[in-house]
């Protein structure tokens, strides 16, 4: 094999072997991202034969974190974060203390010192964006609620990392006696963070906003899909080297903004189409490059300690995220799949890791021990977001508490005692509060036609409580909620979330309930649509903007008849 191309070699042989042994895995019923990882170790430096080039598959794989992160930008706008910020922001500060007294308390049993030790437990408490969008965009739940909750509880772990990784190195020389003890340094480092951040954020907000989208459209006009895949690529790594380089911001949270500035140009969903082949390969190098820094002998030599590393990350964070969204008063479902989303970490973890190391506070076991928690955790994580449904359906047919959890008491799970007759018979059940939803409930609004809205964000029902709006907090894939929208007595189901696994579960209980009902749903693509038409019984609607146009007329008629 030729060394003296090593780019090319270290690609040909990552994306070679991930074919092979992702197409091995997916046989024998694993992800294939197990065969991807696998191939990494093949390849890397702690096992026998071909060595690829290391420093060479760090960078690809920070290629991939930026596609990827940019794809997540692109299906998640700033209104969806600051929609779940009541549970992100508080929900992913708390989970990242417990984790990281966990991993705290593990160090110390192993007689590490304080700094390494906390070095350790920040490394175990945060996950990774790129795995949970790639367990989230295998099951479709991308632009779910849970899936945006889980996304923006990342998000907010993401940029809390920043923060971590500018304070580290002042915080670990004063810890170990190595620098002034004074914290004038420390508190002008976070000072300096901060403005850093804030400026970055502000220009994408303000300036971004407005220039890339309206660049994205002076390049669409000339009407080459070249330029305009390159325009879309070469924005998102541009953005993204620009914020680490100017801004101290990682490449991560660069290309996660620029996907969310350029979501507001009218070819979002284009841009998101063109860039998928190639956002797909750079993720399988990322997996790869994951691989190769694993060390098989840390199994052989501390078992122990990797076992009690892999049950703070699968089990420890996912409880203790899972207690937390209960505690916040969300539904169930929510609470496994945040837990779920939680159970591995990623980049950040070996970046972490790597700066402890070489700020000499960290042993040389820990980088081994890290990855391999997150070896193991990364391949199990989609198996356990394919047993979540069976684990909730297990759950509830035997736990009188968990059906109490699922169904407790709460104030807006149920329409007021007060609502007005007319919201409660002959009136549109609107499922779903979104950029969808709030269009046709300004045009049901605006022509007096009585509505109620059902939505798992509470946040969204709390606030359309406040003005005057009869809405219901809840999954409308139950029937309970369905019960309490009154859809028995209503007269149409429109169905405006961007998740279409769980319509046809709606439907089936919304005709149980009211056999003649009308239905009308959304959906993505015309093949789906078709699919539904036949299923649902109803009428599907296929795209966004032009979709909420046409579902508004198609309600609209209806309710006149």
């Amino acid at each position: 094999m030729d060394h003296d191309l090593p780019l090319i070699t270290t690609i040909a042989a990552g994306l070679g072997l991930a074919l092979v042994f992702g197409f091995l895995a997916v046989r024998l019923k694993l992800p294939a991202l197990v065969g991807y990882l696998f191939a990494g170790v093949l390849i890397g430096p702690f096992t026998p034969g071909f060595v690829a080039d290391t420093h060479i598959a760090s960078q690809l794989a920070e290629i991939g974190v930026m596609l990827l992160m940019f794809g997540v930008g692109l299906h998640f706008s700033l209104n969806d974060l600051l929609a779940v910020r009541k549970i992100a922001i508080p929900g992913a500060i708390v989970q990242i203390l417990v984790a990281t007294a966990m991993g705290v308390g593990a160090a110390k049993l192993w007689g590490w010192s304080l700094p390494a030790a906390l070095v350790f437990g920040l490394a175990l408490s945060v996950a990774s964006t790129v795995v949970l969008l790639r367990a989230l965009e295998s099951l479709g739940l991308v632009e779910s609620f849970n899936g945006r909750v889980a996304v923006g509880w990342l998000v907010v772990e993401d940029l809390a990392m920043v923060l971590v990784l500018v304070l580290l190195p002042p915080l670990a020389s004063v810890m170990t006696g190595k620098g002034p003890a004074e914290g004038t340094s420390l508190w002008r480092s976070v000072a300096v963070t901060l403005l850093q951040v804030g400026v970055f954020v502000t220009l994408m907000l303000v300036v971004g906003r407005r220039l890339f989208p309206w660049l994205l459209w002076q390049v669409q006009k000339v009407g080459s899909r070249e330029l305009f895949t390159l325009c879309v690529v070469a924005a998102a790594v541009s953005i993204a080297y620009g914020a680490t380089h100017l801004f101290g911001v990682s490449f991560a949270l660069g290309a996660f903004f620029a996907g969310m500035v350029l979501r507001e140009s009218q070819f979002s969903h284009r841009a998101a189409e063109e860039t998928l082949p190639l956002r797909d390969a750079f993720a399988v190098l990322f997996f790869v490059s994951v691989g190769m820094l694993f060390d098989p002998g840390i199994l052989v030599d501390q078992p122990l300690r990797v076992l009690a590393v892999v049950a703070i990350i699968v089990v420890g964070k996912s409880l203790a995220a899972a207690l937390l969204v209960l505690l916040l008063r969300y539904p169930l479902h929510t609470a496994l799949t945040v837990s779920a989303s939680l159970a591995q970490i990623g980049e950040f973890s070996f970046i972490l890791i790597s700066l402890g190391l070489s700020l000499g506070v960290m042993p040389p076991e820990a980088q081994s021990l890290v990855v391999a928690g997150a070896l193991i955790s990364i391949a199990i994580n989609p198996v356990l977001f394919k047993g979540l449904q069976p684990l909730q359906r297990w759950l509830l047919a035997r736990s009188q508490l968990a059906r109490n959890l699922a169904a407790r008491d709460d104030p807006l799970a149920e329409l007021p005692i007060t609502t007005d007759e007319k919201y409660l018979a002959r009136q549109v059940v609107l499922v779903g509060h979104g950029r969808v939803g709030r269009k046709l409930a300004e045009a049901l609004e605006a022509h007096g036609i009585p509505y109620v809205v059902a939505e798992q964000n509470r946040e969204i029902v709390a606030r359309l409580r406040e003005q005057g709006v009869p809405a219901v907090s809840g999954d409308a894939s139950e029937p309970e909620v369905l019960v309490q929208a009154h859809v028995a007595r209503a007269r149409m189901l429109v169905i405006a979330t961007p998740d279409t696994l769980d319509v046809r579960k709606m439907a089936a209980n919304a005709r149980l309930l009211n056999p003649g009902i009308e239905i009308v749903v959304r959906s993505h693509n015309e093949d789906e649509a078709r699919r539904l038409e036949q299923e649902v019984v109803g009428k599907v609607f296929v795209g966004e903007t032009e979709l909420a146009h046409a579902m508004t007329r198609h309600v609209l008629e209806r309710c006149a008849v």
